[in-house]
């Protein structure tokens, strides 16, 4: 699991069939304080998140497939989910 920011929607008219009707989000890992730690990324939004928040992603596979009630087993082209919004984060 990561800290993002949400910092835009991405539109696409071609894409893998797995993200049909899913809402993909730009979004930028941050710290604890809210500050950038690397590359922006996409992740489809199951949180129902929007541009400005703080989320948390799922970054892994087998999460992603159990959010979208799949076997370990099958294929799905989705790695980052967003899986919640968070309300405060702080640093040790």
């Amino acid at each position: 699991m990561k800290l993002a920011k949400v910092v835009g929607t991405v539109v696409a008219t071609v894409h893998h069939p797995d993200y049909d009707r899913q809402t993909v989000l730009l979004c930028e890992p941050v710290d604890g304080a809210g500050r950038v730690t690397g590359e922006a990324f996409v992740a489809v939004d199951r949180a129902q998140a929007g541009v400005g928040d703080t989320v948390l992603v799922n970054a892994e596979g087998t999460g992603a497939r159990q959010m979208f009630g799949l076997k370990a087993a099958d294929k799905l082209a989705i790695q980052d989910v967003i899986v919640g919004v968070v309300d405060d984060a702080t640093e040790p």
